[in-house]
């Protein structure tokens, strides 16, 4: 029988009772639990929406949430007005002045991009949050705004427990080698550059 011939019901419940033990023992194989490094990056569009899905989970759970933008910040994002329902939860800093064409001061930038992370790191230091999301800050990376080694000096200080999720397009090696989860988001399509259509509110911010 080749892969296109339908299953008959009882070869389907079979098939299924196999893999459902498959999955099970691996399950029961994997116990482990620590806190991650988790780095967002590609081309594709949606690094910072995943992140933010994550965020989502672990403030259903009841646990304490940092975010600090890089880059974002000369407007208001949406999700920080959704965000504010989480008061006692969540810390959400958007410290960039907007993407580097709009600022043309790249001394200004790394400045910001500096004072960012220092906040960051006094969230990436403190065992009450078990999750900090640095959103856009491999962008900060890529241009040179902050070393690869000073941030890998602080992710080394994280409690054992606690997850770091770094986002942004152009991660350097050096984080993706350190990371315990990384996603590269592909761009297949995009309709910005497709169709002509600009950010749009829900979608884009």
């Amino acid at each position: 029988m080749d892969s296109t011939t339908p299953l008959s019901a009882e070869q389907h419940k079979q098939k299924m009772q196999r893999r459902k033990e498959i999955q099970e023992q691996r399950l029961a194989d994997r116990n482990l639990e620590k806190g991650l490094i988790i780095v967002n990056t590609g081309n594709g569009k949606g690094k910072t929406t995943a992140a933010l899905g994550m965020v989502l989970r672990s403030l259903g759970h009841g646990y304490k949430v940092a975010i600090v933008q890089f880059i974002k910040g000369a407007w208001e994002p949406a999700e920080k007005a959704v965000f504010s329902l989480w008061p006692d939860q969540l810390e959400f800093h958007a410290m960039g002045e907007g993407f580097t064409w709009e600022t043309q001061d790249r001394d200004r930038d790394i400045a910001k991009a500096q004072e960012a992370w220092e906040k960051a790191l006094t969230f990436i230091r403190n065992p009450e949050f078990r999750l900090v999301l640095l959103d856009e800050v491999n962008v900060a990376l890529k241009l040179g705004y902050l070393s690869a080694e000073a941030v890998l000096a602080g992710l080394d200080e994280k409690p054992a427990d606690s997850h770091v999720i770094l986002t942004g397009r152009g991660a350097p090696q050096a984080l993706i080698d350190r990371a315990d989860l990384v996603t590269e988001m592909t761009l297949i399509k995009h309709p910005f550059r497709e169709q002509g259509v600009k950010a749009q509110p829900g979608i884009e911010f």
